[in-house]
């Protein structure tokens, strides 16, 4: 199966039960704050629109997150299922969002990866992004 069976929209809350259990496979070691069904219901009252699962034989097999705040957008839980990698899906998903992202008149993308994670980064430069010399820092408010 290539990238043209699959289908992406944006999340519907049918896909719930897929999506948790994708992100659980994809992301084993994510921190407690990222908690799935919390991600979602945060998303989900903030441009939904940009949260998009991709369908194959009507299976959620791929998520990605977008989001925009008129000065850049972010690339957040691009996950692809590992029994459909390799076959463009990831391609596809990013594809989508920045076209997505693209018609919001976003001029530029910013995604953050962990960097032990050496495939991923090869795969996002792949696409064209390039690494930064930035410091990434965070801050839990709850």
């Amino acid at each position: 199966m290539n990238a043209g069976s699959l289908v992406i929209r944006s999340y519907s809350e049918d896909d719930e039960t897929d999506v948790i259990g994708l992100w659980t496979t994809v992301f084993p070691n994510d921190p407690p704050w990222n908690d799935p069904p919390g991600i979602i219901r945060r998303k989900l009252a903030v441009q939904r629109e940009l949260f998009l699962v991709g369908e194959l034989a009507g299976r959620v097999i791929a998520t990605v997150i977008c989001g925009y705040d008129g000065f850049r957008g972010w690339i957040y839980h691009l996950a692809v299922s590992p029994t459909e990698r390799r076959r463009g899906l990831g391609r596809a998903m990013m594809a989508e969002a920045e076209r997505r992202l693209r018609a919001l008149g976003c001029p530029k993308i910013n995604l953050q990866v962990r960097a032990a994670n050496a495939g991923v980064i090869e795969f996002y430069k792949t696409l064209g992004y390039a690494v930064e010399d930035h410091t990434s820092f965070g801050k839990l408010l709850d």
